[in-house]
């Protein structure tokens, strides 16, 4: 504060010199952009490397004097710059006019600007600059597209057939490959192979497992080595049925042998059921199998001779019997009664075959007899697949066209009771026994199907294609479902043509067949 102030303008003098800092910049939106000035075009032509950037000039004055350098010179006139000569018909930012009033002299006409590529020699050429006489030149081929089919080694292509097999080579690759191929029979073969093996890993097929499984490795087996003493080809539906069923109980759980299952059967015109339990099914089959450990001179589970012969009677005899409600105890005894059924029959020998099995109201041979009871155990296996919610297929092809003709052979005295019963139309040609009379055609399709002709008026006639007056086609399953009573006789046929009391007699008497 001392010194007249001169320490201060000393100190102002060092502040006018120096660097200021520059104030805040505004926002965009604030902006005047046709205010701002432009950044300087390159002149046309080439420029030298180290040719030096002119600096631009200060911009007038108000008063059009020329801005003073920090020296306080004026700074010399270095004309029109680049800027003026790559832009001079429009000045963005137009200086004062000249105090006489006239407006500044009109610009030259502007020669054509120069190409980038010109004005930039160090740029990519591409696409490049013309030559000298004025010709376009051709536009360069794409350098990612392949002009030709790609040529690679016989190793290479080797390598290539499991990406091939799985559909994941490029283009260029898949023809390559097809194309050796047609030459190479060693890599043909192994791409066949490969494409096979892709088809099994996205196979659409359950993952359960075939119902005929087990059938085929015992045959694959006994083709090797054949059993001493084999099981009865009558018996085999029997023998596989239950080994089925028994693969089932033996993967559920404690608490599912209690799970409710309700049994379906026709009676009296009618759908009927029954309510029970897992445990209460396999009861109720070992029940009805003692009829054919009696026939075959075998301990009956229900107290031997003193037991009903009606299987509906027989099982609810050995249901009021139990004193609490079966568990999977019953398992062991019903699978055991089935092993000693199946190795009687096989000890035996063919004059077993015949023996008569009684069911009290009728009777059969003990080969129809255990395709009878392969066929409920399949019906009731079905049932508790149903209730614990597992897979249960249909049987084998074979073994289920065993048991439809079986319930074929049984329709015509099955119709003949009915009619008795006034349940049936009356017979309208009666022939001699054993003669050809009217017929049904039942047409079996799909799984285990066939063609049988169902005698009408007589079971003692015999059904003829000649004397067929109605046709009906069914499914194989469907036509069991019936037969089993788990399906109504107005609900399974899928087809039906010609007489229409034949039609609907004869699919009665096949819903008569079911019972508990």
């Amino acid at each position: 504060m001392t010194g007249g102030g001169r320490e201060s303008e000393g100190g102002e003098e060092e502040v006018r010199g120096a660097r200021r800092i520059p104030g805040p910049r505004g926002a965009a939106d604030d902006l005047d952009l046709a205010s701002v000035p432009l950044p300087p075009l390159p002149p046309p032509g080439g420029t030298a490397p180290d040719e030096a950037v002119p600096e631009q000039s200060q911009p007038a004055s108000a008063s059009g004097d020329a801005p003073e350098s920090d020296a306080g010179e004026p700074e010399p006139d270095l004309g029109p710059g680049p800027a003026a000569e790559a832009s001079p018909d429009a000045d963005p930012w137009p200086g004062p006019e000249p105090a006489d009033g006239h407006p500044h002299p009109a610009a030259p006409e502007p020669e054509p600007a120069a190409p980038a590529a010109e004005a930039w020699p160090d740029a990519d050429p591409w696409p490049g600059p013309e030559p000298a006489d004025g010709t376009p030149e051709p536009p360069a081929p794409d350098p990612l597209v392949s002009s030709g089919p790609v040529v690679l080694p016989h190793q290479v292509l080797k390598a290539l057939l499991g990406a091939w097999a799985l559909s994941a080579c490029s283009a260029e690759e898949t023809a390559a490959v097809e194309d050796h191929l047609t030459g190479c029979a060693p890599c043909a073969d192994e791409a066949l192979r490969l494409r096979d093996a892709v088809g099994l890993l996205h196979t659409d097929g359950s993952l359960d497992l075939d119902p005929t499984l087990r059938t085929r490795v015992l045959d694959g087996c006994f083709g090797r080595r054949p059993a001493r003493i084999p099981v009865p080809e009558w018996a085999a539906p029997y023998d596989a049925e239950t080994a089925r069923l028994d693969a089932l109980l033996r993967d559920i759980g404690d608490s599912e042998w209690h799970a409710p299952v309700r049994l379906q059967w026709f009676e009296e015109e009618r759908q009927v059921s029954r309510r029970t339990t897992v445990a209460g099914v396999i009861g109720h089959l070992m029940a009805v199998d003692g009829l054919l450990s009696a026939a075959l001179g075998l301990d009956d589970p229900l107290d031997g001779g003193k037991a009903p012969l009606d299987p509906t009677e027989r099982t609810e005899t050995y249901w009021s019997a139990t004193r609490r409600p079966p568990t999977r105890a019953v398992r062991e005894p019903w699978r055991a009664q089935s092993h000693e059924l199946i190795r009687t029959a096989s000890f035996a020998g063919r004059n077993v075959a015949e023996t008569s099995v009684s069911y009290g109201a009728f009777a059969l041979p003990l080969q129809d007899a255990a395709l009878d009871r392969a066929f409920e155990c399949w019906v009731h296996g079905g049932d508790i697949a149903d209730a614990v919610d597992y897979p249960y297929p249909a049987p084998s092809a074979a073994h289920l066209h065993r048991m439809i003709d079986l319930a074929a052979r049984m329709l015509p005295a099955a119709l003949a009771g009915r009619r008795s019963a006034g349940l049936a139309g009356p017979a309208k040609d009666l022939v001699a026994a054993g003669a050809p009379g009217r017929s049904l055609h039942l047409e079996i399709e799909g799984h285990g199907g066939g063609d049988w002709y169902i005698a009408l008026d007589s079971p003692a006639a015999v059904g003829a294609p000649e004397r067929a007056v109605a046709q009906v086609a069914l499914d194989g399953v469907e036509f069991c479902r019936l037969v089993a009573g788990h399906i109504s006789p107005v609900e399974a046929a899928a087809g039906q043509e010609g007489d229409r009391e034949a039609i609907r007699d004869v699919l009665f008497a096949a819903a008569s067949l079911s019972r508990l």
